[in-house]
Order: structure tokens, then C-alpha cells, then sequence
């Protein structure tokens, strides 16, 4: 396999004010971090708060501009200064712990916004696709659902929806499933494993267990913008080598 996503020497440093720094204090949430992710792989980054996980996912698709390092998705440069930020994130699309839909539209409009707006697909294709999508994720009955009327887990279904509306060439998942509720979380997490299974590459911030040993295929503990340690599921969460990854998975087991 080659690698479709590539990190070399992140560095993102966030100073005064935010992002939990005191007065004059630089904190260097990306230190150097150089990671491959190849076509079709499925990598969990966990850690604890603060250790870069979420600033590292964003900097895949220029949510975040590093400082310095570069990230290629595919043949495409993420960190160039005239990179095509359309085409990075049409080819990685983000799902994020917030959801982020829109509130006055409908399930199926969220879903088919982008297609028309961005790549002016015809509105009754778009809305087809869309209906599509939303019965691969278990919504076909929801359609015309606005947002509000949905469970949290069903707005993350749609959620992911609408990242695949756009046919993307990756998927990063930023703690999808912290803001819901236990019973919840099962069935985002069966929609990712699906996903899975069917050969999306994947980037996967969260502390799932369940999830790791389903569907990743290597597990990356990061802690003060570093990577400490990356392995396969059961050598990490069974015999970690690095001191602090132990202390990491004892305390979230």
C-alpha cells in the first residue's frame, strides 16, 4: 500500500491568547509530529487533552496552518501556500463531535447543500444521492427531519452523510462520539466500522475501544504534541512499550 495521507515535522505552536496557554506561554500542541496513513487504512490517534490529537486532524485538511513540517493528501501539497483548499478537503472530508448542521434544514438539504454549491450537481440528483447516503447510514425514514428532531447519534449519522456526499478519498473523525450518550454510540460506531470494512481511509480521534479492536488497524498514542508510541490495537492496548502509554491505558481501561 502507499501512503495516502503524509505528515513530515508538524509543528503548530498557539500562543497568548487561548488554547489554555497562561500570559506570554507558547504551547507547542504539534511537536515535530511525522506520521503515514496508507489507502485504506484506519489509524485511532488517542491521548490525553492537550496532546495534539484534534490539532493534528485539523492540520490534515488546513483547519489549522502549521508553522512548519508539511502534509500531503495523495499528489496534493496541504501546506503550500497556494494549495487548493477546495480540493483537499473534497478529498478528506471531517466529521466532527459537534455535528455542525444546519439547523434550518432539513436532513436530506444538509446533505445535499454541498454537491450543488460546490460542485453544481443538478438539484434532484443531488437530493437523490443524498437520500442514498442517508439510507446507508439508517435515515431513510428521516428525510425531512430537521436537525433538532433527531437523537444525537442520528445527527451523527447524518453528519457522516454529508462528509461522503462529496465522495471523499478519506474521512477524519474528531471524537465523534464524546457528545452523545452511551446508547448512542454503538450506532455511529457500526456506520465507521461499515465504512471500514469497505476500504475508506480513515483518521480516527477518539478513545473508543470497541471501535480500535473492530476496525483499526494501527493505534497512534500521542502526549505533548509527540508521538510516544503507534502499534496494532492488541500490542498497544495490551503491551504498550512506552511508560507513559501504559499509564494512558490503564487509566482510560
Amino acid at each position: 500500500m502507499s501512503a495516502f495521507i503524509r505528515i513530515r515535522d508538524a509543528v503548530k505552536t498557539f500562543g497568548s491568547p487561548g488554547k489554555g496557554a497562561r500570559p506570554g506561554e507558547v504551547v507547542r500542541a504539534l511537536d515535530g509530529v511525522t506520521l503515514d496513513v496508507d489507502r485504506g487504512e484506519v489509524v485511532l490517534v488517542i491521548g490525553p487533552s492537550g496532546s495534539g490529537k484534534s490539532t493534528l486532524l485539523r492540520a490534515v485538511n488546513r483547519l489549522e496552518r502549521l508553522d512548519s513540517g508539511e502534509i500531503w493528501i495523495g499528489e496534493d501539497s496541504v501546506t503550500a501556500r497556494r494549495a487548493d483548499l477546495r480540493r483537499i478537503r473534497e478529498d478528506a472530508g471531517m466529521v466532527f463531535q459537534s455535528f455542525n448542521l444546519f439547523a434550518h434544514l432539513s436532513i436530506l438539504e444538509n446533505v445535499s447543500l454541498a454537491p450543488r454549491l460546490v460542485r453544481k450537481t443538478p438539484a434532484a440528483r443531488a437530493r437523490d444521492e443524498a437520500a442514498a447516503l442517508l439510507d446507508r447510514v439508517g435515515l431513510s425514514d428521516k428525510l425531512d427531519r430537521l436537525p433538532r428532531q433527531l437523537s444525537g447519534g442520528q445527527q451523527q449519522r447524518a453528519a457522516i452523510a454529508r462528509a461522503l456526499a462529496m465522495s471523499p478519498k478519506a474521512l477524519l473523525f474528531d471524537e465523534p462520539t464524546s457528545a452523545l450518550d452511551p446508547e448512542m454510540i454503538k450506532e455511529v460506531l457500526d456506520v465507521m466500522t461499515g465504512l471500514a470494512d469497505e476500504g475508506m481511509t480513515m483518521m480516527v480521534v477518539s478513545h473508543e475501544m470497541g471501535f480500535a479492536r473492530a476496525a483499526a488497524d494501527r493505534v497512534v498514542f500521542m502526549d505533548r504534541g509527540k508521538i510516544v508510541e503507534q502499534g496494532s490495537p492488541d500490542r498497544i492496548f495490551t503491551e504498550p512499550k512506552e511508560e507513559r502509554t501504559r499509564d494512558f491505558i490503564r487509566h482510560i481501561l
